[in-house]
C-alpha cells in the first residue's frame, strides 16, 4: 500500500506584507500545488492521497475559492483523495463541508470524512482509514482516542489521519488545543498516523509524521518551513512504514540572520547571498532581511540601487527590516556645492544629527534622504 500524505493547503490564505500582484501569485500556487501532488502520486504509483485537514484557510471562503481545490482533484480521476476537516475548516453547521456536499461540489474520486470510524479504502490490501474529525476550531479532548478500540478485520492495515497538536511537542496556547497522544499509533495498532496542523515536516516516531504544508507559507532561517509532501509505503499491518519526503512547493521563503553592511563589498555579498537561494529562478524567492550598519554616501547610493531596487525586482518579495545608516561628514557636504540653500540645509541637518537623541535620529534620516535624492537627480540629469 503506497499513498501520499499531505496537509494544511489553506486555500484562500492572504499575506498582508506583499503587494496585490505577489498576493495573487502566492494564492495561485497554493491551488496549483494540488496538481503537483496529483502528479507526484501518479509518478510514485500511489492510488490514494490523504489530506490531514486545513484544506481551506477560512470557514466561509468565496465560491470560487470553495470549488478550486475540488476541481483540481477532479482532474485526477485515477486517484482517490481522502480529506478530513482541520481547525481552519472544521465541520461546523453550514461550514465549507456542508456547502460542498449540499451543492454536489465533491467529485466522485474525493471522500470527505466527516464521521469518526474505520473506513475501508483498499479491499485488496485490507487497508482501513481511521479519521479524526474536528467539528469546531478548538477542542480539549483527543479525537484520536476512539482509534484504540475501533474494530477492523484481522490483519487489517490501520492508518490514522488527524489534525492537532501532539502532546508535549508544541508550545504556546495553540499546543493546548486539539491534543493528540504522543503514542497514539502504538496504542491503536496503527501502521501509520498522518498528522496535520504543523506546517513543516516533523517525524514524531517511526509511524507518526506531520507532512507539513505542500506550498511554503512562512519565513524560516533553516529547514522545516514546508513545501513538501510524504510518500508512504506500508508493507503490512506490523511493518515499519517507509516514509519519503518530496519537494512540492514552488516558492522558497528564507529569513536571513541580521546583516551588517559597512562597505560596497558587503552590499555585493548580500545580493549574491539572496540570489544564491535559487540561482536559476530568483523569482521564486521570498526573502526577509534584517539590515544594520553604517555606509558612506556612495555606498548608501549603491545599496539603494542594488538591494532596494534591483534585487527587490528580481525576487518575488523582499521584506527588509531596518536599514543601514548614513556615515557622513563635512567633506561630504561639498557634493551640494560650496554654498546655497541645499548646502545650508544639509549642514544644519548634519549638526542636528551629530547632537543625537530623537531629533538627531530624525535629522540623520532626513540628511540620508537628501543625499539619495541628490544622487538620483544627478543620475536623471546625466
Amino acid at each position: 500500500m503506497k499513498f501520499v500524505h499531505t496537509s494544511d493547503w489553506q486555500i484562500g490564505r492572504t499575506f498582508r506584507f506583499v503587494d496585490d500582484e505577489t498576493q495573487g501569485a502566492l494564492q495561485a500556487q497554493r491551488v496549483d500545488v494540488i496538481r503537483r501532488l496529483g502528479l507526484l502520486a501518479r509518478a510514485q504509483g500511489a492510488a490514494h492521497v490523504l489530506v490531514a485537514g486545513d484544506i481551506y484557510e477560512h470557514e466561509t471562503p468565496t465560491e470560487r475559492t470553495l470549488y478550486q481545490p475540488m476541481e483540481r482533484m477532479r482532474d485526477f480521476g485515477d486517484l482517490h483523495w481522502h480529506l478530513i476537516p482541520g481547525n481552519h475548516d472544521a465541520h461546523t453547521p453550514d461550514g465549507v463541508w456542508h456547502r460542498l456536499m449540499r451543492d454536489g461540489g465533491v467529485p466522485e474520486n474525493v471522500t470527505v470524512h466527516c464521521q469518526p470510524g474505520a473506513v475501508q479504502i483498499d479491499s485488496a490490501e485490507n487497508v482501513w482509514l481511521l479519521p479524526a474529525v474536528l467539528e469546531r476550531r478548538h477542542v480539549l479532548t483527543d479525537l484520536t482516542a476512539y482509534m484504540n478500540d475501533a474494530p477492523t478485520p484481522p490483519g487489517a492495515v490501520r492508518i490514522g489521519l488527524a489534525h492537532g497538536s501532539v502532546t508535549g511537542f508544541g508550545n504556546g496556547e495553540e499546543a493546548q488545543h486539539n491534543p493528540l497522544a504522543l503514542d497514539r499509533a502504538k496504542q491503536a495498532g496503527l501502521a501509520y498516523l498522518g498528522l496535520g496542523d504543523w506546517h513543516g515536516f516533523c517525524q514524531i516516531d517511526a509511524r507518526t509524521c506531520y507532512a507539513g504544508t505542500p506550498e511554503t507559507d512562512r519565513f524560516t532561517t533553516g529547514g522545516g518551513g514546508g513545501g513538501e509532501a510524504l510518500v508512504v509505503t506500508v508493507q503490512g499491518a506490523h511493518a515499519v512504514p517507509d516514509i519519503q519526503r518530496h519537494r512540492t512547493g514552488h516558492y522558497i521563503w528564507k529569513k536571513l540572520d541580521a546583516v551588517t553592511l559597512t562597505t560596497a563589498e558587503d552590499i555585493q555579498a548580500l545580493e549574491a547571498r539572496v540570489r544564491s537561494i535559487a540561482p536559476d529562478n530568483p523569482g521564486a524567492v521570498l526573502a526577509w532581511l534584517t539590515v544594520t550598519g553604517l555606509l558612506s554616501v556612495d555606498d548608501l547610493a549603491l545599496y539603494e540601487s542594488t538591494i532596494t531596487r534591483r534585487l527587490r525586482a528580481a525576487v518575488a518579495c523582499l521584506r527588509v527590516a531596518g536599514s543601514p545608516q548614513l556615515s557622513a561628514g563635512l567633506d561630504d557636504l561639498d557634493r551640494f556645492g560650496s554654498s546655497g540653500a541645499i548646502r545650508s540645509a544639509a549642514q544644519t541637518l548634519l549638526k542636528q544629527a551629530e547632537g543625537g537623541g530623537e531629533e538627531g535620529a530624525i535629522a540623520a534620516d532626513a540628511l540620508q534622504r537628501l543625499f539619495l535624492l541628490w544622487n538620483d537627480g544627478k543620475g536623471a540629469a546625466a
